[in-house]
């Protein structure tokens, strides 16, 4: 087994590396890495009903979907993501409980009491501080998981935070879990020296003394994966199974509410119900967001080119976009 060695925090680049490596290197490999703070999405969620849309909007967070499935996940600096690339066996489970074996015999050394719970969680006095899921390619898994180890609880809670009325869909929904970081059961270890400490843990665990670095060539197929995949509008949301998008606000002297259903990203019905006056019959608003993307660049060029006061008397552009995110 091979390190790879980077320490690129950029989660686009970062899941594209996972990908490059897992579809073009033979060897066996592990790889450590940390991301800015961003929202991970599973491979079949609905990314926009998994996340706090104003919040990440203000912290200008980046949401990327990931190849494998499982719940959205929170990731900052304090988080560490390991990657294991190796063949794979036909028990699912097994996969699952071998990659963390290394991880959780780590932490055991440190005196730190963490086990394998469920079905991917790796767990400290019941409280999650890991979670694992795989994606399978040819006769290979790759495996990545989460290490909670001085994650802003704050900033995690706030970010994944959603209203239960405002959407409503039947994709998979992340059930919020307890968890904890790792650091509370150490004493004076900060990140990077854990960092540094698993991998030369898992490194002697396997006898690897090689570390490998990515070519410049490498690096331009990996930027190739980001701008064709990973860094897409249409990777991100727009593989987001069909929803139904419903907020309500005042807008000016009116309370307005406006229902959306949006399908593969793109919004196929719009209604807009209030207490408004118009001038023009609403469904003619209604009609020009048809087949527009579910994105605030393109909702807001819709806008812009029309009238709005004409079919809600009193608002603002910027109020209507408010309420449609």
């Amino acid at each position: 087994m091979i390190f790879i060695n980077h320490n690129n925090t950029n989660p686009y680049f970062n899941h594209a590396a996972e990908q490059y490596v897992l579809e073009n290197i033979k060897d066996e490999c592990f790889m450590l890495w940390r991301n800015e703070p961003c929202i991970l999405v599973g491979r079949n969620q609905n990314a926009m009903a998994e996340v706090n849309g104003d919040y990440i909007k203000e912290k200008g967070m980046k949401i990327v979907r990931r190849l494998t499935g499982g719940g959205a996940v929170f990731n900052d600096l304090g988080n560490i993501n390991f990657t294991f690339i190796g063949r794979t066996s036909e028990n699912v489970e097994e996969n699952f409980r071998k990659f963390t074996k290394p991880i959780i015999e780590a932490l055991n050394f440190l005196g730190v009491q963490a086990k394998f719970s469920g079905k991917n969680d790796l767990v400290i006095e019941g409280k999650k501080i890991s979670g694992n899921a795989q994606y399978y390619y040819k006769d290979k898994v790759l495996h990545h998981g989460t290490l909670l180890f001085s994650v802003s609880m704050g900033e995690l809670l706030k970010a994944l935070k959603v209203n239960p009325l405002k959407f409503k869909d039947k994709a998979v929904k992340s059930v919020e879990a307890r968890v904890t970081n790792i650091n509370k059961y150490l004493n004076n270890m900060y990140v990077i020296e854990f960092k540094n400490y698993v991998i030369d843990y898992v490194m002697k665990c396997f006898g690897t003394k090689e570390l490998y670095e990515f070519s410049e060539k490498e690096l331009k197929q990996i930027d190739k994966i980001v701008k064709n995949r990973f860094s897409t509008w249409k990777w991100n949301f727009g593989d987001s199974p069909k929803y139904n998008y419903s907020k309500e606000g005042r807008c000016g002297k009116n309370t307005i509410q406006v229902n959306l259903n949006v399908e593969n990203g793109y919004i196929k019905e719009m209604k807009f119900y209030g207490d408004f006056f118009f001038k023009k019959d609403i469904k003619g608003l209604e009609h020009k967001f048809k087949e527009i993307k579910h994105e605030e660049k393109h909702v807001k060029q819709v806008l812009n080119n029309i009238n709005i006061n004409e079919y809600i008397n009193g608002v603002k552009n910027e109020e209507i976009l408010e309420l449609m995110f």
